[in-house]
């Protein structure tokens, strides 16, 4: 019998998309335009999401092949049937967190981050276009990734270099900064501005997975080689 992951649906106001997300796996979130399709895709995506949690050092704990138990449901805004993202909170977003939970959330926050870096380092510098030649190459998606992030770091009191530039170091700098903003913040029983911190933890964690994905399925290694 397969496991069960807890899965959340967003619903957008104008029922045009649904976004799946697994609440307990920060990063693991698909959206499609009906709640059943939108929780495939995620289900789907167990096994891409698994090395993360590998890396995490939870892979005993993740279960690669499950199915969902819909935990809650719960209106989104209009950005969620626009892009099917989530952009609204759940009620799990607004749960009070323990320190252990914080942590585990934070690891696989890091984790994300982590198979991010490493998918930028494999894959061709330019990318597979679009059918009409849109889209972005490789390094304009990091820097698409990381600049969005930055800004999101806004909420919890830190600031970009004016510089922008992105090296090794500033990046690492910058996670460090991000996860210890989040410590703070939870200390002090406060949310990210207007954000929850689950919810600005899985977001992060969404951002950075769907661009590595993307990096990934659009990489031009294998059709060079």
């Amino acid at each position: 019998m397969a496991d069960e992951i807890r899965v959340m649906l967003e619903l957008g106001p104008k029922g045009k998309k649904v976004v799946a997300s697994a609440p307990d796996w920060p990063g693991l979130e698909r959206g499609a335009t009906t709640a059943a399709v939108a929780v495939e895709r995620l289900i789907a995506y167990l096994p891409r999401y698994a090395v993360v949690a590998k890396r995490a050092g939870m892979d005993a704990t993740f279960p690669a092949v499950a199915t969902a138990d819909v935990v809650e449901r719960y209106p989104g805004v209009g950005s969620t049937d626009f892009w099917g993202i989530s952009f609204a909170f759940s009620d799990i977003d607004r749960q009070t967190m323990s320190g252990e939970e914080l942590e585990r959330q934070l690891t696989l926050l890091r984790a994300c981050w982590a198979f991010f870096d490493d998918v930028r380092a494999r894959v061709s510098a330019e990318m597979r276009k679009g059918p009409r030649g849109g889209g972005r190459d490789r390094d304009q998606i990091v820097r698409h990734t990381v600049a969005t992030e930055r800004d999101w770091a806004k909420k919890l009191g830190a600031t970009a270099p004016r510089d922008g530039s992105l090296t090794d170091e500033r990046l690492a700098a910058h996670r460090a900064a991000y996860c210890d903003g989040i410590r703070t913040l939870h200390v002090q029983g406060k949310m990210a501005r207007t954000w929850p911190l689950r919810y600005l933890i899985r977001h992060t964690a969404f951002h950075t997975m769907d661009h590595a994905w993307e990096m990934e399925d659009k990489d031009l290694s294998a059709s060079q080689a």
